[in-house]
């Protein structure tokens, strides 16, 4: 899972962290929490001087992505060893909703400086063409129904659902987009979680449901087609609003 995962997810904006960077008062050290191949956190080292990537797995940090402002590190998002109130911004990419939510809000309440900011952020369905976003609903809802996990669920809602006890601020509207053929998308359905689960439950791939299909509406398969996700992002400053993190804003 780690290395489809390495290979076959998008890029996200560079807007998107140059917006969290203008946020902090300072840019001296950001934590990408649940960093898995590190996406983020090289982003995240273009505006930040320092950048700390945690992740549970160990496979994912092997995998990595190096950089040179990037400090990888094998560790849990509720038990990450950061100094008190060293942290200008916290970043969790499509995880959060994997976390013990009171700990690691805990922890981010603990580490995070005076006006510092925690950000999280998914995504859901891209974006391509109607028949063939279709096919995709289709694949993810029914074919693979009943091999998500239930903190899916908050994916689907676009975190609205997530509780977020912090005072909110101003999440802009962005998108992640690439130039797609019939194969990297493949590559990308097929590094869903869901997916291995549902092969050693029916010992063949799911995509074989719907690739005649698909294959169909996309055309000839190296043709390049734009493919979109726009990005759903909660965004908070440091002080916790009164209601517990166990509540839904």
């Amino acid at each position: 899972l780690a290395d489809e995962y390495a290979r076959h997810r998008p890029e996200y904006p560079p807007r998107l962290f140059a917006h969290l960077a203008s946020l902090c008062p300072r840019t001296d050290l950001a934590w990408d929490c649940g960093t898995g191949n590190g996406q983020a956190a090289r982003g995240l080292a273009e505006h930040f001087h320092r950048v700390i990537a945690t992740d549970a797995s160990a496979e994912q940090i092997r995998r990595a992505f190096p950089h040179e402002r990037v400090d990888y590190r094998v560790a849990t998002a509720e038990e990450a060893d950061l100094d008190p109130g060293s942290v200008d911004l916290v970043a969790v990419a499509i995880a959060v909703h994997w976390f013990d939510l009171d700990r690691f809000y805990a922890k981010v309440q603990r580490v995070l400086r005076p006006a510092g900011v925690l950000a999280v952020w998914t995504y859901h369905h891209a974006r391509i063409d109607p028949e063939i976003d279709a096919l995709v609903c289709r694949y993810y809802e029914d074919t693979l129904a009943g091999f998500w996990p239930p903190q899916v669920r908050l994916i689907e809602d676009h975190y609205r659902t997530l509780p977020f006890p912090f005072e909110e601020l101003h999440a802009p509207a962005l998108h992640m987009e690439a130039d797609w053929d019939l194969h990297q998308l493949a590559g990308y359905l097929s590094s869903w979680s869901a997916v291995f689960k549902y092969q050693r439950h029916h010992g063949r791939h799911p995509l074989e449901t719907l690739w005649k299909d698909l294959s169909r509406a996309w055309g000839p398969e190296r043709r390049k087609r734009r493919v979109l996700w726009p990005l759903h992002m909660r965004v908070g400053a440091a002080s916790p609003r009164p209601a517990s993190a166990s509540s839904s804003s």
